[in-house]
């Protein structure tokens, strides 16, 4: 089942995503995608590459 997922931010929390934004686009490409690549193995694991799932509907 699905949840239903619904965030409320303040106005006051708007200019720090700003400053994240900011931030993140002041850093050299490399760092941002080793950034990303940290955040994926978290949520992933720690793999080479990212799974495929393939799902076979019938065979001919």
């Amino acid at each position: 089942m699905i949840k239903k997922v619904v965030k409320k931010i303040s106005l006051d929390n708007k200019n720090k995503n700003y400053e994240d934004v900011k931030y993140w686009l002041s850093q050299k490409p490399e760092d941002r995608i080793e950034a990303v690549e940290i955040l994926r193995r978290q949520y992933c694991g720690n793999t080479e590459r990212l799974q495929r799932v393939v799902k076979i509907i019938s065979q001919t």
